[in-house]
């Protein structure tokens, strides 16, 4: 998703972008796994959510339909699936609002949102900016926040094992099959990280990670 400062379309180039939705859908149990990432969530009456790493919106659109009493914002780099998304949210009949930015400079103020989820967007990102996209998702959350991100993680069987060999060669998933990402966390100021639940691909396996900024 990024070289330095510079963003990469998720498929790696902007003319495959319109293939992004159905590949997901077809090979990566997308709906599955993020009713249950929104379920985690419990998100509250009249909360804030922000979807970190939108693409074209389906989480946003799904927060949305699951919770319409809350303000659902979703954030993403790529100025193309944001036009995709608002167009399958004008077709849902969903009010949300998508916003142009990159998850390690969010342009929000501190403690502006009460839950932010994150679907298959840190594999995308070098470690120093998986860093900076916990450390500003941190500051973005309010006192008692929650993060709730999936993505890929350690393998939890000999089949996600195999795979993951190859998928760590093709992107920067190496720190989340390492098991990274919930030093990283820890290394933001998150407390209480917790790994509920977990689900196999033909990609391999993906992580669903909870944490939680203290009220303190």
């Amino acid at each position: 998703m990024s070289q330095g400062d510079k963003y990469i379309p998720a498929l790696g180039h902007k003319s495959l972008t319109p293939l992004y939705d159905p590949l997901l859908s077809w090979v990566m149990r997308e709906e599955t796994f993020k009713r249950a990432l929104i379920k985690q969530a419990n998100i509250g009456q009249g909360q804030r959510v922000l979807d970190l790493g939108c693409g074209t919106a389906t989480l946003t659109i799904l927060v949305k339909q699951t919770h319409p009493e809350a303000e659902v914002v979703g954030l993403d780099g790529d100025t193309q699936v944001l036009e995709i998304g608002r167009a399958k949210a004008a077709k849902a009949g969903v009010d949300i609002k998508l916003d142009h930015g990159l998850a390690f400079q969010l342009p929000y103020p501190d403690a502006s949102f009460d839950r932010v989820l994150s679907s298959l967007v840190f594999h995308h990102l070098a470690r120093e900016d998986k860093q900076r996209a916990l450390n500003e998702t941190f500051r973005v959350l309010r006192p008692g926040g929650e993060l709730h991100l999936v993505d890929f993680g350690k393998p939890h069987n000999a089949f996600a094992h195999f795979i993951s060999q190859f998928v760590r060669r093709l992107e920067r998933a190496a720190d989340n099959i390492e098991g990274r990402l919930p030093e990283m966390m820890r290394h933001a100021g998150f407390e209480k990280i917790e790994e509920p639940a977990w689900f196999t691909t033909v990609f391999g396996s993906l992580s669903s990670y909870k944490a939680l900024r203290s009220k303190e």
